[in-house]
């Protein structure tokens, strides 16, 4: 495994970021993290599905070892960013995203559809502005954050991100990967991307197939915001997974990598 500190060269105005890489040939899967995480969350990913793609996950812009944003980011400037890491390593990509960075995948595919062959969308939603309370409650955090510290925090959320009969290890490795992965300015930009983001009109719009994710106990975003997904984008497989909270790809790693190996075997044609 690889890890590097990406320069957009396409387009300067777009921040750099860190990324960690496995997999030297197959297509190119980038994988974007939730809002309290980083590259991190994707270890079982980069580890297993390293053998059959080429695995990027990223530190979004402000996040973990990736430079703080010199200006405020939308949700726009995240998706154009992940499409500067696409352009670097090839035509086009099969976008993982886990909760917000499902929200991003989403929004790329809309924004940039030649860049996008396929969508994985795990325990995520259409955004938080949906809903008045969710937008005003993800806004909140980033002022949480700052009286807590990142530490704190991460001990006050973490254990919510996974089911009950999570292991301890898992637990811990939840904590301290958000404590130290999040810090302002970056994640109020992240929280303000989400409280924005209404995403239900424009699903239908996407044109790229998609595999939508969620543990049968995430009560983060939940499995209706799941199929409401799945429902609006027209070409959609749905798949619940068992026994896990709303990090169900590392909760589940092997379950969650075989519905991905499996919708990578059909969409990018990876052989048996």
């Amino acid at each position: 495994m690889s890890a590097r500190t990406g320069a957009h060269i396409a387009d300067a105005r777009l921040p750099d970021v860190h990324v960690e890489e496995a997999g030297d040939r197959g297509p190119l899967l980038l994988c974007l993290h939730g809002i309290g995480s980083s590259s991190a969350a994707f270890a079982p990913q980069l580890a297993e599905l390293s053998s059959y793609a080429r695995v990027v996950a990223w530190d979004a812009p402000g996040y973990a070892k990736s430079p703080d944003p010199e200006t405020p980011l939308t949700l726009d400037d995240f998706a154009d960013t992940a499409a500067g890491l696409i352009r670097e390593r090839g035509a086009s990509a099969h976008v993982l995203g886990v909760s917000w960075g499902g929200v991003i995948a989403l929004r790329l595919a809309a924004r940039h559809p030649d860049l996008v062959a396929s969508l994985i969308v795990a325990d995520s939603s259409p955004g938080s502005g949906t809903d008045e309370a969710k937008a005003k409650g993800m806004r909140a955090r980033a002022t949480e954050l700052a009286e807590l510290g990142p530490r704190a925090f991460a001990e006050a959320r973490g254990p919510r991100l996974v089911s009950p009969g999570a292991p301890d290890e898992l637990v811990r490795r939840v904590v301290d990967t958000m404590a130290a992965s999040v810090r302002l300015p970056g994640y109020a930009y992240a929280a303000e991307s989400m409280a924005a983001a209404d995403l239900r009109a424009e699903l239908p719009s996407i044109a790229a197939p998609a595999l939508v994710l969620c543990g049968d106990q995430d009560t983060v975003t939940g499995t209706e915001a799941s199929q409401a997904i799945a429902g609006a984008i027209h070409k959609t497989a749905y798949v619940i997974v068992k026994d896990a909270g709303h990090l169900a790809n590392q909760e589940q790693p092997g379950h969650f990598n075989a519905w991905v190996l499996s919708h990578l075997r059909i969409t990018a044609r990876i052989p048996e």
